[in-house]
């Protein structure tokens, strides 16, 4: 699959973002796409549509969605993701009361082979490993979508397998939505990208915030002289200073979802191919040789380097552009999220002329 680099950069434009300010974000987006911006959000005004968000684990399916909203219109756009529905079941099979309007909702909708008791039954013995039937999630996706009134959609986590591609062709009028164009978008990141996202990956073990020791440190970062190690420190406001952890199996990185990866590449190969649907290609990094030609490099991922200095008891931090390798060996430089934003933006505004 060709995934086309987009041009973010303005020749003549000297003024550098730091993009992880929402303020200076959002002078950014207005700058890089300020004309797309007024036109979605005239088009948002009366009409909907639904995308469809096709990316392998942990490519930033959510980030992108949710920043979309952010920019556009955080009124008239739902990220919806079919894996946080799901798990928010955990709890309603619990309750006997809620359980019950459960059954009797999906007694009124629920369409397919296996018997109700048997769906029940998957979803009180639900795994990670095992997907729950397609006619289940389609009911139970009607089932919220119907709480969240009619705006325009980001289905993350369907399809999720190859059999769903030919339901998500005919979902807009199974939940109602006949009218509303809707759309693959594609996504392409290396998988060296996820590795390391996956990797350096650590989590607060009081507040379980999430960041990453590589990509994305918090204000304090301190040196273990006795594992010779250096770690992140919570600075989330209210929660104590405590020592931010790694979680089990993650310095494996991408070997334990090899085979999710693989399915998730089978699958967009697959979206690609269908014909009568319009597709958006966003892609996440940019060969190191036409870097200079196309983005700014304030929109590169930066890298975050640790040297610990004994004479004066800290550790120094520095960045640098972080490059890896795209999945045919390509140094390439990683995005930040704005500019695949920005890219996503664009295409979108074309689709849905």
């Amino acid at each position: 699959m060709d995934f086309p680099i987009l041009k973010t950069k303005i020749d003549g434009c000297p003024r550098k973002f730091d993009l992880t300010d929402f303020s200076q974000r959002q002078e950014y987006f207005e700058l890089k796409a300020g004309g797309e911006i007024k036109k979605l959000r005239d088009y948002l005004k009366d009409k909907t549509f639904i995308a469809y968000l096709l990316g392998k684990k942990n490519s930033g399916k959510g980030t992108y969605a949710k920043m979309f909203k952010e920019v556009v219109d955080p009124e008239k756009i739902e990220h919806f993701s079919i894996g946080d529905m799901v798990r928010s079941f955990d709890s309603v099979i619990k309750d006997k009361e809620k359980k019950k309007d459960l059954i009797v909702f999906l007694e009124e909708n629920y369409r397919g082979f296996m018997p109700l008791n048997q769906v029940i039954s998957s979803l009180e013995k639900r795994s990670t490993k095992t997907l729950l039937p397609s006619e289940l999630i389609l009911a139970l996706v009607k089932r919220e979508i119907v709480k969240k009134g009619r705006k325009a959609l980001f289905i993350d986590g369907f399809p999720r397998d190859l059999d769903q591609v030919s339901y998500s062709l005919f979902f807009r009028d199974l939940i109602d939505y006949r009218d509303d164009p809707d759309v693959f978008i594609l996504i392409d990141v290396p998988e060296s990208v996820i590795d390391e996202r996956i990797k350096y990956r650590v989590v607060c073990p009081v507040c379980q915030a999430s960041r990453n020791l590589k990509l994305l440190p918090t204000g304090k970062v301190g040196y273990d002289k006795k594992e010779k190690k250096f770690f992140l420190v919570c600075d989330n406001s209210g929660c104590k200073t405590e020592r931010m952890v790694q979680k089990e199996g993650d310095e494996k990185g991408i070997g334990p979802i090899r085979e999710r990866l693989n399915k998730d590449e089978k699958l967009i190969s697959q979206a690609f191919s269908l014909h009568g649907i319009p597709k958006v290609l966003l892609r996440n990094s940019v060969p190191t040789s036409k870097a200079g030609e196309f983005i700014d490099d304030y929109e590169i991922t930066p890298e975050y380097v640790y040297q610990w200095d004994g004479g004066e008891k800290r550790v120094k931090v520095t960045e640098k552009p972080w490059q890896i390798l795209d999945n045919e060996g390509v140094p390439c430089y990683s995005l930040m999220p704005p500019p695949v934003v920005v890219s996503l933006i664009k295409q979108l505004t074309g689709v849905l002329k």
